[in-house]
């Protein structure tokens, strides 16, 4: 039989958590051994969900790579900023690592954190849970199979959805270049990365356009507050991104406690605790009056090495859903909207569906349609086996789709096109 899997998590927060649970759907597979958060109140519960001891209890990366090797592997999901710290320290201290995405806000820390698991011989992995869903392994064998040829074109719609793109990117932890990471890269290396597998090619030049077009102080309306409490009436009733809306009227008062509402207060979400967080803290800012610098939408034209191309839209203005791709090939044609596959062929001029629905039972089996499953399913069967081609988003892809992430940013910023 295979040996039970010990992780450490570095960073309870709700990434780290989410992929935790697997240990508790799958005990005889996986078992949380430590875990190392600054939050004495998360880093207390978080124990006492997995029954670590005290002694297996750090509050830093730093104090859990200072003692000896404890367990197998480790789950780093902290801010993007301190991954390449933490990872290079955990592969010198020889611990297989399961590492959130992005790698690393630059090129240079992804190749530093490469060069370091390289020369620990620790295996890898990369977050980028699209890989990993039952839709993408449907969809790769379809591809494979040859049944709408061979790919000329690929067309990737990324919708952020404007709730998404207010709660996280204009006031939450990824709003600010300077604190996380620009918004290509914080949001939509998923959708580059998974491009590039798909395509299954060598990407050689990208060419990117993108801005904040909406969420910046020009855009307020007249006479608004830069916090929704003191907004008048009239004017937050009719914002769709009034917090009251998002947090209160859609979620809360219809029984949705859960992300991302729970995000907002460290205390149990009641009426009281989330009014009070409205008030007082970063999620009640007006969307117009935010310290945030990260694009609100973006393109992203890609050529690859056999000649095919591939176009990407990431947005924020539509209702937070799946992802929609049209893959264009030389017998056929793909049109999907992350579920339902819908293939066409050119010869009898025929139409197949193909349905990879999974029930969406809110926890870690259904999380980004089941790749957050499937992520942790292939990372604990690797270690358990020691067989590191069972993991498909490894060091050498995850640097190939990142360096076309850094290359599309670069183009934005200087407006040219930029070969790889």
């Amino acid at each position: 039989m295979s040996k039970v899997v010990k992780l450490a998590v570095i960073g309870a927060g709700a990434r780290g958590r989410g992929y935790a649970s697997f240990a508790k759907a799958y005990p005889e597979r996986l078992e949380i051994f430590a875990v190392a958060e600054p939050r004495d109140d998360i880093r207390r519960s978080f124990a006492e969900k997995y029954d670590i001891p005290e002694e297996r209890c750090f509050k830093s990366w730093e104090e859990f790579c200072s003692h000896p090797k404890m367990c197998d592997g480790v789950i780093i999901s902290t801010q993007d900023n301190l991954h390449e710290a933490s990872a290079v320290a955990c592969a010198a201290c020889k611990y297989d690592i399961l590492l959130e995405k992005p790698m690393a806000p630059t090129a240079e820390s992804c190749r530093r954190i490469v060069e370091a698991v390289k020369s620990n011989g620790v295996m890898f992995a990369v977050c980028h849970v699209l890989r990993y869903t039952k839709y993408t392994a449907a969809l790769q064998k379809i591809i494979a199979s040859g049944e709408i040829g061979e790919i000329v074109s690929i067309q990737h719609l990324e919708p952020v959805g404007y709730w998404h793109q207010a709660h996280s990117f204009v006031r939450g932890n990824w709003r600010n270049e300077a604190e996380s990471s620009f918004m290509l890269l914080a949001k939509s290396c998923h959708d580059v990365d998974w491009i590039h597998a798909v395509m299954g090619k060598k990407c050689t030049q990208i060419q990117s356009f993108g801005t904040l077009k909406h969420f910046k102080k020009s855009e307020q309306p007249a006479g608004g507050a830069d916090r929704c409490i003191d907004c008048p009436r009239e004017i937050e009733s009719n914002c769709p991104y009034s917090a009251y809306k998002i947090y209160f009227r859609d979620r809360f008062c219809k029984g949705n406690a859960g992300w991302p509402t729970d995000v907002l207060t460290q205390a149990a979400v009641t009426n009281e605790n989330l009014a009070r967080a409205i008030a007082e803290g970063p999620y009640g800012r007006c969307v117009y009056a935010c310290d945030n610098d990260v694009v609100d939408n973006q393109v992203v034209n890609m050529l690859f090495e056999n000649g095919a191309t591939a176009s990407m839209t990431m947005t924020a203005f539509n209702a937070h859903g799946g992802r929609k791709t049209r893959i264009f090939g030389t017998r056929g044609e793909i049109d999907t909207d992350s579920r339902i596959i819908r293939i066409h062929r050119f010869l009898d001029d025929s139409n197949r569906v193909v349905d990879t629905e999974i029930a969406n039972d809110g926890g870690i089996l259904s999380g980004h349609g089941g790749g957050d499953f499937g992520l942790m399913n292939a990372f604990v069967d690797a270690l358990s086996t020691g067989d590191q081609s069972k993991i498909s988003s490894g060091i050498d892809e995850t640097l190939a789709s990142h360096l076309m992430v850094f290359a599309a940013e670069e183009s934005r910023r200087t407006g040219r096109v930029v070969s790889l």
